[in-house]
Protein backbone atom coordinates (compact mmCIF):
# COMPACT_ATOMS: atom_id res chain seq x y z
CA UNK A 1 0.00 0.00 0.00
CA UNK A 2 3.11 2.26 0.52
CA UNK A 3 3.92 2.13 -2.92
CA UNK A 4 0.47 3.24 -4.67
CA UNK A 5 -0.06 5.90 -1.67
CA UNK A 6 3.63 7.28 -2.78
CA UNK A 7 2.65 7.17 -6.49
CA UNK A 8 -0.92 9.16 -5.71
CA UNK A 9 1.63 11.97 -4.01
CA UNK A 10 4.02 11.63 -7.17
CA UNK A 11 1.21 11.84 -9.54
CA UNK A 12 -0.32 14.89 -7.86
CA UNK A 13 3.04 16.88 -7.94
CA UNK A 14 4.01 16.31 -11.61
CA UNK A 15 0.13 16.16 -12.80
CA UNK A 16 -1.17 18.76 -10.79
CA UNK A 17 1.27 21.17 -9.79
CA UNK A 18 3.63 21.29 -12.47
CA UNK A 19 1.67 20.29 -15.40
CA UNK A 20 -1.57 22.44 -14.08
CA UNK A 21 -4.13 19.37 -14.70
CA UNK A 22 -7.47 19.86 -13.71
CA UNK A 23 -8.92 16.45 -14.82
CA UNK A 24 -6.07 14.75 -12.60
CA UNK A 25 -6.68 17.15 -9.41
CA UNK A 26 -10.59 16.35 -9.63
CA UNK A 27 -9.42 12.32 -9.87
CA UNK A 28 -6.96 12.88 -7.21
CA UNK A 29 -8.66 14.36 -5.19
CA UNK A 30 -11.13 13.47 -2.13
CA UNK A 31 -14.44 15.51 -2.01
CA UNK A 32 -14.46 15.84 1.93
CA UNK A 33 -10.75 16.70 1.91
CA UNK A 34 -9.21 19.11 4.58
CA UNK A 35 -5.75 21.05 3.62
CA UNK A 36 -4.80 21.72 7.38
CA UNK A 37 -1.61 23.70 6.42
CA UNK A 38 -4.65 26.69 4.45
CA UNK A 39 -4.09 30.04 6.33
CA UNK A 40 -6.43 31.12 9.06
CA UNK A 41 -9.63 32.03 8.10
CA UNK A 42 -9.32 30.48 4.34
CA UNK A 43 -11.27 27.40 2.99
CA UNK A 44 -9.65 24.14 3.88
CA UNK A 45 -11.55 21.86 1.33
CA UNK A 46 -9.89 21.30 -2.02
CA UNK A 47 -10.77 24.38 -3.37
CA UNK A 48 -7.68 25.76 -1.01
CA UNK A 49 -5.08 23.50 -2.87
CA UNK A 50 -6.84 24.16 -6.39
CA UNK A 51 -6.98 28.22 -5.84
CA UNK A 52 -2.79 27.46 -4.36
CA UNK A 53 -1.60 26.44 -7.73
CA UNK A 54 -4.23 28.13 -10.30
CA UNK A 55 -4.85 31.45 -8.60
CA UNK A 56 -0.89 32.06 -6.95
CA UNK A 57 1.88 29.93 -8.36
CA UNK A 58 1.07 28.96 -12.02
CA UNK A 59 0.13 32.51 -12.95
CA UNK A 60 3.42 34.02 -11.37
CA UNK A 61 5.99 31.27 -12.04
CA UNK A 62 6.90 30.22 -15.86
CA UNK A 63 8.46 26.72 -16.53
CA UNK A 64 7.26 25.45 -13.05
CA UNK A 65 8.86 22.45 -11.72
CA UNK A 66 8.35 19.83 -8.93
CA UNK A 67 11.20 17.55 -7.58
CA UNK A 68 10.60 15.27 -5.17
CA UNK A 69 13.68 14.78 -3.24
CA UNK A 70 12.79 12.23 -1.16
CA UNK A 71 9.25 10.33 0.14
CA UNK A 72 8.38 8.61 3.12
CA UNK A 73 5.21 6.41 3.60
CA UNK A 74 4.08 4.74 6.92
CA UNK A 75 0.47 3.19 6.92
CA UNK A 76 -2.37 6.11 5.21
CA UNK A 77 0.20 8.77 5.11
CA UNK A 78 3.43 10.29 2.68
CA UNK A 79 5.86 12.47 4.10
CA UNK A 80 7.28 14.28 0.90
CA UNK A 81 10.18 16.65 0.77
CA UNK A 82 10.38 18.61 -2.27
CA UNK A 83 11.06 21.87 -4.30
CA UNK A 84 8.45 24.09 -6.44
CA UNK A 85 10.65 25.83 -8.73
CA UNK A 86 10.19 28.43 -11.84
CA UNK A 87 10.88 31.82 -13.51
CA UNK A 88 9.05 34.80 -11.64
CA UNK A 89 7.34 36.38 -14.73
CA UNK A 90 3.94 37.20 -13.09
CA UNK A 91 2.66 39.04 -9.76
CA UNK A 92 3.79 36.69 -6.74
CA UNK A 93 1.52 37.49 -3.69
CA UNK A 94 1.62 41.15 -4.43
CA UNK A 95 5.31 40.75 -5.84
CA UNK A 96 5.92 42.38 -9.22
CA UNK A 97 7.83 39.77 -11.79
CA UNK A 98 11.32 39.59 -11.35
CA UNK A 99 12.57 37.67 -14.13
CA UNK A 100 14.68 35.58 -11.30
CA UNK A 101 14.27 32.05 -10.94
CA UNK A 102 12.73 31.14 -7.42
CA UNK A 103 12.71 27.30 -5.63
CA UNK A 104 10.24 27.11 -2.51
CA UNK A 105 11.12 24.30 -0.28
CA UNK A 106 8.12 22.13 0.82
CA UNK A 107 7.66 19.30 3.03
CA UNK A 108 4.46 18.28 3.04
CA UNK A 109 2.33 15.00 4.80
CA UNK A 110 -0.70 13.67 2.75
CA UNK A 111 -2.86 11.06 4.41
CA UNK A 112 -4.22 9.22 1.16
CA UNK A 113 -7.57 7.07 1.75
CA UNK A 114 -8.86 5.38 -1.42
CA UNK A 115 -6.22 6.46 -3.76
CA UNK A 116 -7.13 10.24 -3.60
CA UNK A 117 -5.88 12.73 -0.93
CA UNK A 118 -7.85 13.29 2.05
CA UNK A 119 -5.64 15.72 4.35
CA UNK A 120 -3.06 17.53 3.75
CA UNK A 121 -0.39 19.51 6.46
CA UNK A 122 2.56 21.30 5.01
CA UNK A 123 5.43 23.51 5.66
CA UNK A 124 7.11 25.51 3.14
CA UNK A 125 9.52 28.45 2.42
CA UNK A 126 7.26 30.70 0.40
CA UNK A 127 6.77 33.55 2.94
CA UNK A 128 10.70 33.60 2.74
CA UNK A 129 10.42 33.90 -0.89
CA UNK A 130 8.41 36.66 -0.69
CA UNK A 131 10.44 38.43 1.36
CA UNK A 132 13.46 38.13 -0.71
CA UNK A 133 11.61 39.36 -3.33
CA UNK A 134 10.67 42.11 -1.97
CA UNK A 135 14.01 42.94 -1.17
CA UNK A 136 14.85 42.92 -4.65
Amino acid sequence: MSDENKEVVRRFNIEVIQNGSEAAFHALMSSDFINHAAPPGMPQGPESMWNTFEKVLRPALSNLKVVIHDQIAEADKVTTRKTISGIHSGTLLGVPATGRELTISVIDIVRIEGGRYAEHWGLNTLSNVIATLSKG
